[in-house]
């Protein structure tokens, strides 16, 4: 932590970052970080700069610090907050600009890197990357996401600016549909790029392999790339990769088969239903959010295995679903116009969904997750490649047989049986989403806790409990409690935190706009499982989401469970939740004024 003091002013400014080094490692890196000596330029980042290297020679920079984040400050100085533009990787940073008092923060432009801003009841701002250093803070008036894609910009007692630097076409008009007929030899080049980019790195990483389509491709391309890639670690040694499920689930079988094919040193990682409940307060802790829990144990669990071995990064494939419309709810999109709109909803909303859940899954374990498919060029090209060719048709077949499956672009851009980049089973499989992928009996065995959990008395006075957009299942009326016991209840900017959660009705992980698109939809409770979609997920016929009746909503059924014979012991301490210690905050940034100021990275 650093403390400076204005002589004049007598404001104060800390600056707190804890450090994961990946890129540099050493004391050179350590933050807070400055140009020069006189520390006039003084900032804190959390992320990576893929492009650092070719910045600091378009520009001249010229530093002793080798860290990717360095350039920052040196092209803040050079051209300004608008600098933001020429970055290419996932950042949070705040800078002080001591000689012009001027404060500048920005974040990426999925925001990748969580990030949030506070005002404090002396006027002061504040800057954090976790919401649990704000939401105790007495000192905090109100804090809030600061939303991806832009930037904020402070100087001296003028009214501060938050804008959105991150503004394609796709973004900035609501209406536009692209017409870009899709180019698949330029889709597998930039999605091989992205891919080799993010193998910069110092220390030791690996890859998160599912078995689906996404984590597979993204570790083909990595044991391909490995030796072409710059400033990576072990450039000669087989690619590490990893999986988690329940023993027989599904991704593990596709995992294994892809594992074996591309000769990767594969960790295979199982766990229980009740190992998962046991974990549900600590990573709703971490993760800061009721939402992507199913998808989150597993991840937490996984993440924690794999620092035990030592690796600091990992590749994983979250963001095709969200460009290329892989979720299994898109089969059913109307025409190709919702189908974009549905696109830009999922894309535009990640850093509450995925993205958060991937981000914050492993850096609870001091691990950072790097994703290639949600690169700037990634998503430019996908953004603007016309619905049509996007399009679910599994009724029609293209010229070498492959029918029309969710993410077929993606898929058909990697089909080169010269030079297979995956097995043609794991290529051309059914999109299976990571809570089901790991075995059914941990989505089933979460809703039956939560029958033991939520008594019927209890949910019938649910609106009562939470009056907030109330819950429709027990799972959510329990989720919901444990993440009101830790940022809710009892705290003073308790509305805060809810605010920073997004709510409404899913089925299949959609958004509530496209749950429009099915009347029995409509007429439903909503379940994410991807099993919700009848007459698309090859198992839906083993699971029934209930419909909502009027001025009654009912849990998802038990059907699953009961079949199985799935058993979940009740939490032996139910209803105790403890308080977390803050392991990993990476960085915060409070800047306090007019007497104090604080930075938080």
């Amino acid at each position: 932590m650093e403390v400076r003091v204005d002589e004049r002013s007598g404001a104060q400014t800390f600056m707190v970052h804890k450090r994961l080094s990946i890129v540099a490692p050493g004391k050179s890196g350590d933050q807070p970080l400055y140009t020069d000596a006189s520390r006039k330029t003084t900032f804190i980042a959390n992320g990576e700069i893929y492009n650092h290297a070719e910045l600091r020679e378009k520009y001249g920079i010229v530093s002793e610090n080798k860290s990717d984040c360095q350039v920052i400050g040196h092209l803040y100085e050079q051209h300004g907050p608008g600098f933001v533009s020429e970055l290419d990787g996932m950042f949070a940073f705040v800078i002080e600009d001591r000689e012009n008092d001027v404060i500048v923060a920005a974040r990426d432009h999925m925001g990748k890197i969580p990030m949030y801003m506070a005002n404090g009841k002396d006027g002061s701002v504040w800057f954090s990357s976790e919401m649990k250093t704000l939401h105790d803070d007495p000192g905090v008036a109100s804090y809030e996401i600061f939303p991806p894609g832009h930037v904020y910009v402070k100087k001296g007692d003028e009214p501060a600016t938050i804008e959105r630097w991150f503004n394609p076409q796709w973004i900035a008009e609501e209406s536009y549909v692209p017409t870009t007929p899709a180019d698949l030899p330029a889709l597998r080049e930039c999605v091989v790029d992205a891919v080799t980019k993010r193998l910069m790195a110092d220390v030791p990483y690996a890859v998160l392999l599912s078995g689906g389509l996404d984590s597979s491709l993204i570790t083909s391309i990595a044991v391909r790339q490995r030796k072409l890639a710059k400033n990576t670690y072990g450039a000669d040694e087989p690619v590490h990769s990893f999986s988690i499920g329940i023993k027989g689930a599904p991704d593990l079988v596709a995992a294994r088969k892809v594992a074996e094919q591309l000769g990767t040193i594969h960790h295979e990682v199982h766990f229980t239903p009740e190992e998962a409940l046991d974990a549900l307060p600590d990573v709703i802790w971490h993760l800061e959010t009721f939402e992507q829990v199913r998808a989150s144990v597993p991840m937490y669990l996984l993440s924690r295995h794999i620092k035990s071995l030592g690796f600091k990064m990992v590749l994983s494939g979250e963001g095709a679903d969200e460009l290329f419309g892989g979720y299994l709810y898109f089969h059913k999109a109307p025409n190709p116009t919702e189908f974009h709109a549905e696109c830009r909803r999922k894309t535009m909303r990640l850093h509450q969904w995925d993205v958060l859940r991937a981000n914050k899954s492993t850096m609870s374990w001091g691990i950072e997750v790097r994703t290639p498919l949600l690169s700037q060029q990634v998503i430019d090209m996908a953004m603007n490649m016309r619905p049509e060719d996007k399009m679910i048709d599994v009724n029609k077949k293209d010229a070498d047989g492959h029918p029309f499956l969710e993410k077929y672009i993606l898929r058909k851009a990697f089909d080169t049986p010269e030079d297979p980049y995956l097995p043609q089973e794991v290529l051309w499989r059914q999109k299976e989403q990571f809570s089901d992928g790991v075995g059914y009996d941990w989505v089933d065995g979460l809703a039956a806790h939560a029958e033991l959990e939520v008594s019927d008395e209890m949910f019938a006075k649910r609106a009562e409990r939470f009056p907030l957009h109330p819950p429709t299942t027990k799972e959510y009326y329990l989720l919901r409690s444990i993440f009101e016991e830790h940022f809710v209840t009892g705290f003073e900017n308790g509305d805060c935190a809810y605010a920073t959660c997004p709510f409404g009705k899913s089925i299949a992980c959609s958004t509530p706009e496209a749950v429009s698109w099915d009347p029995e939809w409509e007429k439903s409770v909503g379940d994410i499982s991807g099993r919700a979609v009848k007459n698309v997920h090859v198992a839906a016929d083993k699971f029934d989401v209930k419909k909502e009746k009027a001025n009654e909503t009912v849990a998802a059924s038990l059907v699953g469970v009961q079949r199985r014979g799935v058993t979940v012991k009740p939490r032996a301490r139910k209803g105790v939740v403890q308080q977390r210690v803050r392991g990993h905050v990476r960085f915060a940034g409070l800047r306090a004024a007019p007497i104090s100021r604080v930075l938080l990275l």
